[in-house]
């Protein structure tokens, strides 16, 4: 069972602003301030991975793709 909300594709350029809602969603059953978007997004370029969202009719995707230097462990 999908709980999420889909994201219009016109609003994907703010989705990563501090504070940023979609207009009309539903506060009570998504809740959130908006912060979590920009948090992920900070926490993805300090880390120095690349963060994609794509969005079509009736899914929203995010996808993280980490550069293969941070994966491998220095001894």
């Amino acid at each position: 069972m999908r709980n999420t909300a889909t994201i219009p594709i016109d609003e994907l350029p703010r989705i990563f602003d501090k504070f940023y809602r979609i207009p009309g969603s539903d506060p009570w059953r998504y809740g959130g301030v908006g912060l979590g978007l920009a948090l992920v997004k900070k926490l993805i370029a300090h880390i120095g991975a690349d963060l994609q969202v794509e969005s079509h009719s009736d899914q929203t995707t995010f996808t993280v793709t980490f550069p293969q230097s941070s994966l491998i462990s220095s001894s």
